[in-house]
């Protein structure tokens, strides 16, 4: 999601203005308690790439650590739904569609990128829509669409399901994997070995639900929490609100969930995509890579778009399911160790023979560690 049209976002990006700010962050975390570091947890794919790029690690005060959370929809997508998306691509008749990312992450036993060098019609597409366009060019085919994501791409993929019941596809279904932040915040908050102190929360999830749903972060938890943009300034800027919050609140003040981030994201969100959401999907329990499963973060088809559901459609029995020997992705995502920190990083885990989500993801924590270790680490 880009800034409007017009918009000069190179502000964001001023070498200047980040200087201060960074001289403002290291004044306010000289005033924090030195005895126990600061950890802030960034839980968005692009955030871990720009705080990556940008370097940010590498000027933070010694106390204060940018910790990546499980941000990336592909990442926390877990073995089992791999799995079932592979089996799906194995039967005949069938044109599995699926987002970029997606197509190398290893399985239990193989990948869709594998299984389609065998003989599989597996093709990558760029939006639900364009597997609606296949579904009505092979009417013959059974067209599934791998629907993994957060709030952000959730609705489109709604006015998709739509939009195939209204054209008479029937030919088109998706397999459901979408999930929902905020719970999972929760599994985070709650979780004394991940020992979060504040939040940078995701800009283009906000942009779709608001922040009120984040709210409970600080009021049950005692975890500040703020929106932030994706251009370095941004996320300085939220980094030093949630530090000027922090020492509110050893000062007795409250947490708080505040908006860094005004010029996209509105406290309401965005109503009619959440009506689209809604409308189409509803919760359910579904299981997070590394954060077992967490009720409510999942979204099934609702009844009177089950036609639509490839689970339905065409049932299948996956193989078992296993983790990959050696892959620590699961604390990578919940922050418990820093990927370089997991024993195959940069070793036999690399992007060109990637062993887990993590590296293979354009959002991945271990992509971005891997991609940016000179700049991270200057």
């Amino acid at each position: 999601m880009s800034d409007a049209p017009g918009f000069d976002s190179s502000v964001f990006r001023d070498p200047a203005l980040a200087g201060k700010l960074i001289e403002r962050i290291r004044g306010l975390a000289a005033k924090l308690a030195a005895d126990k570091p600061v950890k802030l947890m960034e839980v968005c794919g692009t955030h871990t790439m720009a705080i990556a790029k940008a370097g940010l690690r590498s000027v933070m005060p010694a106390n204060l650590i940018l910790s990546s959370g499980p941000g990336c929809p592909v990442c926390v997508t877990a073995n089992p739904d791999i799995d079932h998306a592979i089996e799906l691509a194995k039967q005949p008749g069938v044109i599995l569609t699926t987002f970029g990312d997606m197509i190398k992450v290893p399985g239990s036993w193989t990948s869709l990128a594998q299984t389609k060098s065998e003989g599989a019609d597996v093709r990558v597409v760029y939006s639900p829509l364009d597997a609606l366009a296949l579904a009505a060019l092979h009417p013959a085919k059974l067209v599934i669409f791998v629907s993994v994501g957060f709030e952000t791409t959730t609705p489109i993929i709604a006015a998709s399901i739509k939009r195939a019941a209204e054209a008479g596809l029937e030919n088109f279904c998706v397999l459901p994997a979408n999930k929902t932040v905020p719970e999972a915040l929760r599994a985070l908050a709650g979780d004394p070995e991940v020992g979060i102190d504040a939040l940078i929360l995701p800009g283009h999830v906000s942009t779709i639900i608001g922040t009120a749903p984040y709210e409970f972060l600080a009021r049950e938890f005692n975890v500040a929490g703020a929106v932030t943009g994706f251009e370095p300034v941004d996320v300085l800027f939220g980094i030093e609100e949630l530090l000027r919050n922090l020492l509110e609140m050893a000062e007795g003040g409250k947490a708080r969930i505040q908006v860094a981030y005004e010029r996209a994201v509105k406290p309401q969100g965005n109503p009619v995509a959440v009506a689209m959401m809604n409308e189409v999907f509803e919760p359910c329990d579904v299981a997070w890579r590394g954060l077992g499963v967490i009720p409510g973060t999942g979204l099934k088809l609702r009844k009177e778009f089950a036609p639509f559901d490839a689970t339905v459609r065409l049932p299948v029995t996956p193989p078992e399911s296993r983790e990959t020997p050696g892959c620590q992705c699961g604390q990578v995502l919940r922050g418990i160790i820093a990927p370089p920190a997991c024993r195959l990083f940069g070793r036999a885990c690399v992007p060109e023979h990637p062993i887990g989500p993590c590296m293979v993801s354009s959002e991945g924590s271990c992509a971005a560690f891997y991609r940016y270790r000179d700049v991270d680490s200057a």
